[in-house]
């Protein structure tokens, strides 16, 4: 089994800056690719930024500019830096991974526990 463990959240005012760290544990053969989704009350969940194995990436519309995401040196961990926060940023980020386990031929998606962003205005 494969599991994420996502940290950095917290409440930041209007303009301010987070971090927010993901990292993947367990019976991994492959990563294929990580990013961050997140969910406001009320709201389906959304993706906010994908990187792949090749380091290839892809930003929502809302936050191009904004969040920059990356992997760590770790193949297995991947970060985002939230700059210029904004009070619709609010929602619980969520890590996500595409990988193949050990022993499998199959791509699962995992998913983290999520960490609460808070911005106020």
């Amino acid at each position: 089994q494969v599991q994420l463990v996502e940290s950095g959240g917290g409440l930041v005012q209007a303009g301010g800056s987070l971090r927010l760290s993901c990292a993947a544990s367990g019976s991994i053969f492959r990563i294929n690719a990580m990013g961050w989704y997140r969910q406001a009350p009320g709201k389906q969940r959304e993706l906010v930024a994908v990187v792949t194995g090749g380091d290839s990436t892809v930003y929502a519309d809302a936050v191009k500019g904004r969040f920059t995401i990356s992997r760590g040196n770790a193949e297995n961990t991947v970060f985002l830096q939230m700059n210029g926060l904004k009070a619709e940023d609010t929602a619980v980020y969520y890590c996500n991974a595409r990988a193949v386990q050990l022993y499998s031929v199959n791509e699962n998606v995992y998913w983290g526990q999520g960490t609460q962003v808070t911005v106020s205005s």
